[in-house]
């Protein structure tokens, strides 16, 4: 489609009576495409701006947080570009190292095949299958949200450009003594036989059970109890610890244990770690199956005992065990220790145990080989960072401290993981002499032996390692491309709070490492889309929301509307479909406006449009409270505050323009007065054009298909100019005249409907003003008042009297007073009254004795008792204005 030849004919077709959003958008998407109207780097003087997405896992379909997410930063995006910017939102995905791999092997069980039965190389082809499959779908995704994505710059964390960063990074942290291999305690997934991060560790409260053991003193004068959740681990214990401060163990530290069954001799040991006002005060130490232990016994030089291997299973070390699966193994040893006389009781105990998120198998904290990256350097140049004035800006900014803390509080970093997917880790071992190379290319000669027989490292990276990299790797880095010179720093990150550790602090030391440079200038925090009672979503609940489902019922732009207008920063917000189906009515709300001015419009072109002489106070307000409009959206986006943003965009589309505005319009559009009418159709086309530009970044969809109905310049709104504060528009005066006309609108159809006189029905109507002024403004607007009052009569004067016989109102300025002889019968609505204020009084009594029951008010829910108290207060509320109206009627 050729935007700019079909200009003109498209103006001139009438607008459909509905919208439908499934031929809007893949129309509008596939002509964003085909116009390159996403594509970086075509301004080449302005200013730049970049964001570059979160890269979502290869895994399979996107989620409502997703959704969230991407809408936050095409708004952004989308924002910057037609402010001017060369903006770039550069795409990208995540190989998902043990998530992709447990989503292919759990695909090939059900074939019944494993990825032993394929072998490395057969199964890293049957992922990368798998991506590519998945990634297509992605795209779709994508395509169906309305991402204004630079496609041309997609990037993958495992493509030639990003692998050849990670190792870069790789060999120069090893090199730079930052990377070491050793055996420290990490997260085992046994059944995935592989290293865990802690985001892949689940927490799931289990009732379990704490097992109090008394372990016999070696000279038999006494025993020491401990208390332990994983009674099998005792058969790897090292230690006893005790406090040294504890004065019932003082004459005990440097004496030996016996280690039940098992028969070894331990020492009991003096450590800090030891809490003497917990339980007995005495800690069993098991070095190789808990952080803490091993940390302990490294202060110690204990033995460090595995009881288990990589399965879950007992090992030769478990003695009499070996062989029985973990949970096998604790239930025989319990038994056996009760029969022993070792067991004194089993308490219940409730507690937090870890699981993996990929397998659901219980995390075994586990002694391993692994390869680690020394944190407290880089941590401390990232801390440093932060104590300038040039550090990262979070938005909400509390979630510096969360940033922080964590990083403060950083331990080394486990980077291998037991798994074939991913980037595998560029180190190659000697198997003549034992020796490692670390290298950004193969070795295949030991530089220490000289022989040719070199194994590369079996194990990958940690996915977070690579996508650490993401800002800067992804413009080309470690290559000085155009790219990273022109669009790097990013400008903002936008993610949610929950991977702070995990990402957001990952990618800003790496950056300062590699770059020198702060990786992006505002890292905004969002929360997470619960379900409407406010649990999170997961599988287990069946709760979560596909949002190509609601984009198939409600459409993208509805979708859009409602997640980015429902967020406050940093806060979780509630999924209603409710409040879907609100921004879809606000859609349809705005399409018929366009529709009407549309119609009204004729022949306009936009040289046609003149704002210079402008007729009547409603042109003049208009234009000021969209002035106003174009300030407050453009201050709000800026500071992220898009729930706000959608506030102050819905009240000036749907009560200024809509209800206000346009009905005034139709007084000019449908005269004989061609200088209004001219003028009229000038500002609804002027007004509309900027209202669409400026909920563009919200709903692009319907607001494209709008725009390219309306006289404009250009082949897309995408491209269209933001609108800016035009100083001529300031009429501040109309504004005051505008609110005492709809002040007293509002005031008589308030009345109207109390005495149940129904706008077809004209009325009369006096207007006595308070001063000079104020009757100027009335008398030179009677044509407002009386279409929008429904008058049969008007009259306005300072000296008017009441007449008898009529409500009144007061708004500022004036009193209003609208007689109703010949509308009702008087003496009918009175009785007719009487009974409604008997009724709500009666209802005001019922509840207040119900409030006074302190048994009701006992047993009854706080959310009860409120909802009573609100009933009440609106039944009273009702009551005391019939009662007023009463009076005025009897009177």
């Amino acid at each position: 489609m050729e935007a700019e030849d079909n200009k003109d004919l498209q103006i001139q077709i009438e607008m459909p009576t509905t919208y439908d959003p499934k031929l809007a958008e893949k129309k509008w998407y596939d002509f964003w495409l085909a116009g390159d109207y996403f594509k970086a780097g075509e301004r080449k003087d302005a200013e730049t701006f970049t964001i570059v997405i979160p890269p979502p896992n290869v895994t399979g379909m996107l989620h409502i947080g997703h959704a969230l997410n991407l809408t936050l930063q095409d708004i952004i995006i989308r924002t910057k570009r037609m402010q001017g910017y060369d903006t770039l939102w550069l795409p990208g995905m995540d190989h998902a190292g043990i998530a992709t791999q447990a989503r292919v092997e759990q695909k090939l069980r059900k074939e019944g095949i494993s990825r032993y039965d394929l072998g490395r190389e057969k199964f890293t082809q049957q992922v990368w299958n798998w991506k590519e499959q998945y990634a297509g779908t992605i795209r779709e995704q994508w395509a169906q949200m309305g991402l204004s994505l630079d496609y041309s710059r997609e990037r993958f964390t495992m493509d030639e450009g990003l692998s050849t960063a990670v190792r870069d990074v790789f060999v120069h942290l090893y090199e730079k003594g930052l990377i070491y291999r050793g055996k420290r305690i990490i997260n085992w997934d046994p059944q995935a036989r592989t290293a865990i991060s802690d985001i892949e560790v689940e927490y799931k409260e289990v009732q379990g059970a704490l097992y109090h053991l008394r372990y016999p003193l070696k000279d038999g004068s006494g025993f020491i109890t401990v208390a332990t959740t994983r009674p099998e681990t005792m058969l790897g214990d090292s230690a006893v610890a005790v406090h040294p401060k504890d004065e019932r163990y003082k004459d005990m530290i440097g004496k030996m244990l016996i280690l039940p069954i098992i028969g070894r001799e331990i020492p009991i040991i003096a450590d800090d770690y030891a809490d003497k006002e917990f339980g007995s005060g005495a800690v069993k130490i098991t070095p190789a199956h808990d952080p803490n232990d091993f940390e302990v016994g490294s202060r110690h030089h204990l033995e460090q005992i595995l009881v288990m291997d990589e399965t879950g299973t007992m090992n030769e070390n478990a003695g009499i065990y070996q062989g029985l699966d973990r949970f096998e193994c604790r239930k025989k040893i319990v038994a056996d220790l009760k029969e022993a006389g070792v067991l004194t009781h089993i308490e219940e105990h409730i507690h937090q145990v870890g699981h993996s998120e990929r397998t659901g198998a219980v995390v075994e904290p586990y002694l391993s080989t692994q390869w680690f990256v020394k944190m407290k350097p880089l941590a401390a140049a990232a801390i440093d960072l932060q104590e300038t004035e040039d550090g990262v800006n979070f938005v909400p900014d509390r979630f510096e401290k969360t940033y922080l803390h964590w990083i403060e509080n950083i331990r080394d970093w486990c980077i291998s993981r037991q798994l074939w997917w991913g980037h595998r880790i560029p180190a190659w071992h000697c198997s003549e002499c034992g020796e490692i190379h670390v290298a950004r290319t193969a070795v295949t000669e030991c530089s220490k032996c000289g022989s040719a027989s070199l194994q590369q490292d079996e194990d990958v990276l940690d996915t977070w390692f690579s996508s650490g990299l993401w800002p800067f790797s992804t413009l080309g880095w470690p290559a000085e491309t155009e790219d990273l010179k022109r669009f790097y720093p990013v400008d903002v990150l936008v993610t949610s709070y929950d991977i702070i550790p995990f990402w957001v602090a990952r990618m800003i030391f790496t950056a300062l490492e590699f770059t020198g440079q702060k990786p992006f200038k505002d890292a905004l925090i969002h929360g997470l889309v619960r379900d409407a009672d406010g649990r999170k979503m997961s599988k287990s609940l069946g709760n979560g929301i596909d949002p190509l489902e609601i984009i198939d019922q409600y459409g993208t732009d509805a979708m859009r509307y409602m997640l980015s207008t429902g967020s406050t920063p940093g806060q979780d917000m509630r999924f209603r479909l409710e409040r879907v189906e609100q921004a879809r009515n606000f859609a349809n709300k705005i399409w018929n406006a366009s529709r009407f001015v549309r119609m009204n419009l004729g022949d306009l072109r936009v040289e046609d449009i003149d704002l210079g002489d402008k007729t009547s106070t409603a042109d003049h307000w208009i234009l000021h409270k969209l002035n106003q409009t174009v300030q407050d959206v453009t201050r709000l986006i800026d500071s992220y505050e898009f729930g706000e943003t959608g506030r102050v965009l819905y009240n000036f589309i749907w009560d200024d323009l809509c209800d206000w505005y346009i009905e005034f319009s139709k007084l000019s559009l449908y005269s004989e007065d061609e200088a209004a009418k001219a003028s009229t159709r000038s500002v609804l086309a002027y007004v509309l054009d900027r209202t669409l530009r400026l909920l563009h970044p919200f709903m692009p969809f319907l607001t494209e298909e709008i725009w390219q109905h309306l006289p404009h310049e250009g082949e897309t709104i995408v491209l269209a100019k933001w609108p800016v504060y035009e100083a001529q528009f300031e009429a501040t005066e109309a504004v005051r005249e505008m609110e005492m006309l709809m002040d007293v609108i509002r005031a008589v159809r308030n009345i109207r409907a109390e005495v149940n006189v129904p706008m077809s029905k004209k009325i009369e109507l006096l207007i006595r003003p308070t001063d000079e002024s104020t009757a100027a403004i009335l008398l030179s607007n009677e044509n407002y008042l009386q279409r929008f009052c429904g008058t049969s009569k008007l009259e306005i004067g300072i000296s008017l009297t009441a007449p008898n016989k009529a409500m009144s109102a007061v708004v500022t300025g004036a009193e209003l007073y609208f007689p109703l002889a010949g509308l009702i019968d008087i003496s009918q609505e009175i009785v007719r009254m009487e009974k409604e204020l008997l009724t709500l009084h009666g209802e005001v009594e019922r509840i207040a004795k119900k409030l006074d029951n302190a048994g009701f008010v006992a047993k009854a829910p706080a959310k009860v008792i409120e909802e009573e108290k609100a009933k009440m207060a609106d039944y009273a509320d009702k009551r005391d204005k019939v009662a007023v109206r009463l009076q005025e009627l009897k009177g």
